[in-house]
């Protein structure tokens, strides 16, 4: 076979336009992403675009791995059983197939329409002597139907209706050979092209195995993608709609909240390009799987830029703790998260908002049990930046507000509970929130799908929801 010639030359397809009603089908080489249905809530969790920039990519790199049309062209001029050869022509090779120029078109309502440009040359000898080389310019389309396997649940293809168009055509013929037999020999050898359709859908369809496979968030539960319906398409992008399925580790399904609003991407995004879109209902859901780490024991006497946390300190703000504890005792304190995490967003700013209560001990020694000193109820708001780290989404939070205490038992007697606002919002910032970022760093995975390089998005808050917009390496 010989080797890959540059794409001067080639002709582009020009963008199918459906025929007629009824006549349209779906020209999908790449609509890999659909067919696996769910019974699930009304309201997407998460929500994919996929415009021609990632879907380009993808065509083009099941191309390159497959080197399918260079193997397809190595057929195409072998002698096959059962097939009589070419009268009048021998030492058939097809060689020099040129670099594919991958074009791809939505059709509102029907999919993508794929087109494969490409040349090769064609070689052999006249029986009646002189050699011969025809050298081509085609273009090669296919409609494929979406189907869905019974066994896997996983989207499959059945292509149909391949065409190979030829563009142009030189010559170099033997002057004893008839138009008939060059005619014979390009539609034997262009018809054995049309298999690199079925070969690339093989590829494809390899990228999007895992797709269904549940991921682990940290040792605490899985989420999986699920898709709730066949994307929809229009002349930019076709959307993918995710039911996602949030589970405890012993199986128990995180029910998604509803939404309230239909989640929807703004259009000011640039022409082709790619987003994936998580809703904070989604986000809540997967956090939740987290809520008992979120319970968490502070015995550190020295805790940041605070002072040495000590009854000693306390009784700054509380002077019954000087009372009861004259000679200083290290401070334990026990906050305990007893309402699921929720995570909101308006534009520009996500806020995770956590409900619970905050107990404070003075430690004695000897291994005896501390004594509380009081219990509080509280309700505080972590701001959350967002990033992406080895295809994982991550948060790091800071507070943002103390929105409120309240007393709910106490062993040094009554106090106003706004004496330790300041006191325990730092505690809040300096010793709770690094044990909340900790936590945060196992990071929340993202759908598995097309060997997706998400480190490369720019992200935006949007309402109700986070943007990744999608970048190619």
């Amino acid at each position: 076979m010989g080797g890959s010639q540059g794409n001067q030359g080639l002709v582009g397809c020009t963008p199918f336009r459906p025929r007629g009603p009824g006549g349209t089908m779906l020209r999908i080489l790449f609509l890999t992403l659909c067919g696996l249905l769910t019974h699930a809530r009304a309201d997407p969790g998460a929500l994919l675009r996929l415009g021609t920039d990632i879907m380009n990519r993808e065509v083009q790199s099941a191309m390159d791995e497959s080197h399918i049309l260079e193997k397809m062209a190595a057929e195409a001029g072998k002698k096959r059983p059962g097939m009589k050869p070419i009268k009048g022509i021998t030492n058939l090779k097809v060689k020099d197939v040129q670099l594919p120029i991958i074009t791809l078109n939505f059709i509102p309502g029907v999919g993508v329409f794929q087109c494969v440009s490409t040349g090769m040359t064609i070689t052999g000898k006249s029986f009646m002597g002189g050699n011969m080389e025809i050298i081509l310019a085609l273009n090669i389309t296919a409609t494929d139907r979406l189907l869905q396997d019974e066994a896997s649940g996983l989207p499959v293809f059945k292509s149909e209706g391949c065409e190979v168009i030829l563009v142009s055509m030189k010559t170099k013929l033997p002057s004893s050979m008839p138009p008939k037999v060059v005619n014979k020999l390009l539609d034997s050898t262009l018809r054995k092209l049309c298999p690199a359709i079925d070969a690339v859908l093989v590829y494809v369809n390899r990228k999007w195995a895992n797709l269904n496979v549940p991921m682990p968030v940290g040792q605490m539960g899985t989420v999986k993608y699920v898709l709730m319906s066949i994307p929809t398409t229009t002349a930019s992008y076709f959307q993918v709609d995710f039911s996602p399925v949030v589970r405890l580790q012993e199986g128990t399904a995180v029910q998604l909240a509803e939404a309230g609003e239909a989640l929807e991407l703004s259009e000011g995004h640039a022409e082709g390009s790619s987003q994936l879109l998580l809703s904070a209902a989604l986000l809540t859901a997967e956090l939740a799987l987290l809520q008992k780490t979120f319970d968490v024991n502070i015995q550190d006497k020295t805790i940041g830029e605070l002072p040495s946390q000590t009854t000693e300190t306390l009784a700054g703000f509380i002077p019954e703790v000087a009372e009861a504890y004259p000679k200083p005792k290290p401070l334990v304190t026990r906050v305990r998260i007893n309402k699921p995490p929720k995570v909101t967003m308006k534009t520009g700013k996500s806020l995770l908002h956590l409900h619970g209560t905050l107990e404070m001990f003075a430690a004695r020694r000897r291994h005896r049990a501390p004594v509380s000193l009081f219990l509080l109820e509280t309700h505080f708001n972590l701001k959350i930046q967002y990033s992406v780290h080895e295809n994982r989404l991550q948060m790091a939070t800071s507070l943002d507000r103390l929105l409120s205490l309240s007393r709910v038992s106490s062993s040094i007697g009554a106090f106003g509970e706004k004496k330790l606002t300041g006191f325990i919002t730092d505690y809040l910032q300096e010793a709770y929130v690094p044990v909340v970022n900790d936590l945060l760093r196992v990071g929340l995975p993202l759908p598995d799908l097309l060997d997706m390089n998400y480190n490369l998005a720019e992200l935006d808050i949007v309402e109700n929801a986070l943007v990744l917009d999608l970048k190619l390496d």
